[in-house]
């Protein structure tokens, strides 16, 4: 029991809460031994759902949250106002060390105000990025940022960059991240001005292994392990992966129904085509950390069904047991 993991999850928020949510959380602790997760949202709802499903005593607790921030709500001020909300309510057990990460579906700025204002960022870090990680042809690389800081400064790359670097290096199992810097060719001297600045500081750091820039055309390819950018470019690429990954798939699907011929071929791949598929669903590998805070903070889509709720808890686990908050202080000679 030492070694437990205990989760907020705030069960109210996004699309498919809280039936999926609580889903999710009751697959993670029946798979984990060494998870807790700490439901919080109406009582009385959560107690429905709990009850669907078996999974060993008391390791889902039902914390009551009476009230529920709402996606059009200004992040701010429901976070000040909505002091019993399931979002706020979650962060405080993060907050006050009850929990050791806390995993939302709900709103992403609530979240991302919530997570600076109530667990607080780790001192000397300037701006926590939301990193998540996106399925390319070596596995996965991490986006950061991607929704955190849309107008950013070079030193906040930089510490984006080591951050990552941590991340990888420690969540992840990769021995040498390679870092690259989100561009719009790869000659050193393209790019805006934000582009250009950090650049050269990037390429000074020697604690990181930056490899240069990166077009966002090689990075399905695998072609960096960290890519760094302001959230405004990262959103717009990452928006723009999904979005073809979406049309892509529904094409396929089209192509392989089109008639008999087609379909007794499909028919024949679709074994193999559902597992290659796997490895590009990107609920499979959790949700987007907040990195550089005092506690994990993790963020799934808001359209999250169980699996990537269940898959958000398990990253949490290996966020506590490599110590990677540690190793961003490491990095960044916190």
């Amino acid at each position: 029991m030492g070694n437990m993991v205990n989760v907020a999850l705030d069960a109210m928020g996004g699309d498919n809460a809280p039936g999926e949510i609580v889903k999710g959380a009751a697959d993670a602790v029946r798979d984990n031994e060494n998870v807790k997760v700490f439901l919080t949202g109406k009582k009385e709802l959560l107690e429905e759902e709990v009850a669907k499903y078996d999974f060993p005593d008391n390791r889902i607790v039902i914390v009551n949250a009476t009230e529920i921030i709402e996606m059009g709500e200004s992040p701010v001020m429901a976070i000040r106002k909505k002091r019993d909300s399931s979002i706020v309510v979650a962060l405080n057990l993060v907050k006050d060390g009850k929990c050791d990460a806390f995993v939302s579906a709900g709103s992403t700025g609530a979240v991302l105000a919530g997570g600076q204002l109530l667990v607080g960022r780790i001192r000397g870090v300037e701006r926590p990025p939301l990193a998540p990680l996106i399925p390319t042809a070596e596995g996965v690389s991490l986006l950061v940022d991607c929704g955190a800081n849309v107008d950013a400064r070079a030193s906040h790359l930089v510490q984006f960059a080591k951050m990552g670097s941590a991340y990888m290096k420690y969540a992840m199992g990769v021995d040498k991240p390679r870092v690259a810097l989100l561009n719009i060719g790869t000659e050193e001297e393209k790019g805006n001005a934000l582009v250009k600045e950090t650049y050269p500081l990037l390429t000074s750091c020697t604690d990181i292994d930056f490899i240069g820039s990166i077009e966002a055309r090689d990075i399905p390819a695998g072609g960096a392990d960290v890519i760094v950018c302001d959230a405004f470019a990262g959103n717009v690429a990452l928006k723009m992966y999904e979005g073809v990954a979406k049309v892509f798939l529904s094409k396929l699907k089209e192509g392989l129904m089109s008639d008999l011929k087609t379909k007794l071929g499909a028919l024949l791949i679709k074994d193999t085509l559902k597992s290659t598929l796997k490895d590009f669903d990107a609920s499979q590998y959790g949700g987007a950390p907040l990195l550089g805070l005092k506690g994990l903070v993790v963020k799934t889509h808001g359209s999250a069904k169980a699996v990537e709720v269940r898959n958000s808890i398990i990253q949490c686990i290996t966020f506590k047991e490599q110590d990677v908050n540690g190793k961003i202080k490491q990095y960044l000679d916190l």
